[in-house]
């Protein structure tokens, strides 16, 4: 298993950072909890983002007690259709995380979503900076997905889709690429770096194509390859470091291209 250990935090340190490092989730998700009142320091329901916590300090989050956690965990998971993100839904019986079978599987919870219908690559993690990095639009982190629609689409269907649509909020969806698949009229690959509730389902739909498949082959630097569905791995230390330095280049094994060797007797020049 990995587990690439976080420095020491320094106390005093700020709560959602100290939640994140105690595997709560995303810094994001941490501050939500505050805000929404789930969290107690020493007792006392704490609302303010601005709290810093000690080392004596008890943390409590929906009255269970917190503590940070020595072991990281870093995992890709290749999500089956029909799998849920969510760690519980009285109305779902399957569960992505359910699919990895470690000792601390219930510290894990995932980088992102995937909705049900769709598969592909989902990481895990018990780190919540190394989540924040991951999700947070800053740091343009690109998902890369593998789109099957019931037609081909046009270019100017898709340059539309990089210009940005507005379809049911003020701020656009929209893609920074996509590449045709030769000989693969229905399919094409498409990159965004947000990746919002069903964006690319909702950017197609808006355009008037039924997307009848959706797989995410890559998120920054780290490739689905080779994992069956249902499969999982531990991420190397390289995959870690690079999507925490926000890398979207995958690091592959260079060619090398040998010159023929030239045959007795034979005085060409190159």
């Amino acid at each position: 298993m990995s587990d690439f250990d976080d420095a020491m935090m320094t106390y005093p340190v700020r709560l959602q950072v100290y939640m994140a490092k105690c595997g709560v989730g995303s810094r994001r998700h941490c501050e939500d909890l505050i805000a929404r009142g789930h969290v107690m320091v020493n007792n006392k329901v704490i609302r303010e983002m601005g709290v810093k916590v000690s080392e004596e300090d008890i943390v409590q989050v929906d009255g269970i007690t917190l503590e940070p956690v020595d072991k990281r965990y870093y995992i890709a998971l290749n999500k089956p259709r029909g799998y849920v993100c969510t760690n519980w839904d009285p109305n779902e019986d399957r569960y992505a995380r359910d699919l990895i079978q470690i000792r601390d599987q219930g510290l894990l919870f995932n980088v992102g979503r995937l909705d049900k219908e769709s598969n592909g690559l989902l990481l895990f993690t018990n780190d919540g900076e190394f989540a924040n990095r991951v999700t947070h639009p800053r740091n343009k982190i690109e998902k890369e997905y593998l789109v099957r629609l019931d037609r081909r689409a046009s270019v100017e269907d898709l340059r539309r889709a990089i210009d940005g649509l507005y379809i049911d909020m003020s701020k656009p969806y929209r893609i920074i690429r996509y590449d045709y698949l030769p000989r693969q009229k229905e399919y094409l690959k498409v990159t965004l770096t947000e990746g919002r509730n069903r964006e690319i389902r909702k950017i197609f739909s808006f355009l008037g194509y039924e997307v009848k498949g959706l797989t995410r082959i890559r998120i920054g630097c780290v490739e689905l390859g080779s994992l069956e569905p249902g499969q999982f791995r531990n991420l190397s230390r390289k995959e870690v470091e690079g999507l925490m330095e926000g890398r979207n280049s995958v690091d592959r094994p260079k060619r090398i291209i040998r010159r023929p060797r030239k045959e007795a007797g034979d005085d060409r020049r190159d």
